[in-house]
């Protein structure tokens, strides 16, 4: 067991650092100035040369590569003296973090993961994250419940009601709930709930799950702001969780053990809730498991059309503003939560079922 589970964290940095390599030849070759861009069209060359030796880009690119992950590996090696080594210790960057000294210059230094700083506002990167990631992950966390709530409930009745009214009308409706844009739907629920309706519904359009109140001036949370954007999110999952269910669900009642679960006098509801959901929800599962991190890197367009303060709208504005860092480590938090979530499935899987460890 130990062997597997260090194979599939094995598997998983190496899958990190793949990504970490695209995404850094990625924007290293985009045209650009990110030095210009911070000073403005009017700064000198002398400026500039000094924000780009700071930015470590006048150096080769193998050696910007190489600080690249050493600024974000949790144990890097370091320079302490010299501050002219292109792997110098910068408190600016890193604050005073634990380290152990090797020899006379070098010190090996235990940190969070940097960044890098926005080009446009100068604040570090993994703050602007801190503040905006709470945001996107209660959106992305409400869609993926609603979806698998709903999802799995109307697959069960569809599979109980085969080729029923209601069995071709959420066929019907889930595949417009595949096909159909989700920027488009956001404005059609935006536009019928939250401004024709919004005296029936009570639903605002707003940014964010908390709001200053007006009264005590302190941020109080509305969950009903969730709503809309949630729904939105949520409809492509809810409609191929409702698919999957039905299916497998199908599948799994026209097993040998069901029929004989059904010869022996068992009602048909308790041969299907008791005996066959359990076993059929094994792929609904591990679709979840998948989704709530594509959730959260999905969710930059929904955000956009609600105006909802998380991690996609920033990437939006960084990329109207070219700040790449912004982008760049936006994106690498967003692999990172994918590829930690299939680790921890695929680990389960080990636990559970021992032939998947031979395999």
């Amino acid at each position: 067991m130990l062997k597997f589970v260090g194979k599939r964290l094995l598997y998983g940095v190496l899958v990190m650092l793949g990504v970490i390599t695209v995404i850094f030849l990625l924007f290293n070759v985009l045209p650009g100035d990110p030095a210009r861009m911070m000073l403005g069209q009017h700064a000198d060359s002398l400026s500039i040369a000094a924000i780009n030796k700071d930015l470590g880009r006048d150096k080769p690119l193998t050696t910007q590569y190489v600080m690249y992950l050493n600024d974000l590996s949790p144990i890097s090696w370091h320079n302490t003296k010299d501050y002219n080594n292109a792997f110098f210790l910068d408190s600016t960057k890193y604050g005073t973090p634990p380290k152990i000294a090797i020899g006379g210059q070098h010190a090996l230094v235990f940190k969070w993961p940097y960044l890098r700083r926005s080009y446009q506002t100068k604040r570090k990167v993994t703050e602007l994250i801190k503040e905006t990631m709470p945001e996107t992950f209660a959106l992305a966390f409400a869609s993926m419940l609603i979806a698998s709530v709903l999802g799995i409930g109307f697959g069960i009745i569809a599979a109980i009601k085969k080729n029923s009214f209601f069995d071709r009308f959420s066929f019907v409706v889930a595949i417009i709930g595949m096909s159909g844009p989700s920027f488009f739907i956001g404005l059609l629920l935006m536009l019928l709930f939250g401004f024709i309706l919004s005296d029936y519904t009570g639903l605002k359009v707003v940014g964010s799950l908390y709001m200053v109140d007006e009264y005590t001036g302190k941020e109080v949370m509305h969950l009903k702001n969730l709503i809309l954007p949630a729904i939105t999110l949520g409809l492509r999952p809810w409609a191929i969780v409702l698919q999957l269910t039905r299916s497998s669900l199908l599948e799994v009642m026209s097993q040998d053990y069901i029929r004989t679960a059904k010869a022996k006098g068992l009602s048909y509801y308790k041969v299907v809730f008791k005996h066959a959901l359990k076993n059929a929800l094994n792929p609904v599962i591990t679709s979840i498991s998948g989704w709530l991190a594509g959730l959260m890197a999905g969710a930059v367009l929904v955000e956009r059309v609600f105006d909802w303060k998380g991690i996609g709208s920033a990437v939006v504005d960084a990329l109207d503003n070219y700040d790449l860092p912004v982008v760049m480590g936006s994106t690498l938090v967003f692999a990172a939560i994918f590829i930690v979530i299939n680790v921890i499935v695929d680990i389960i899987y080990g636990i559970l079922d021992p032939r998947v460890r031979i395999q």
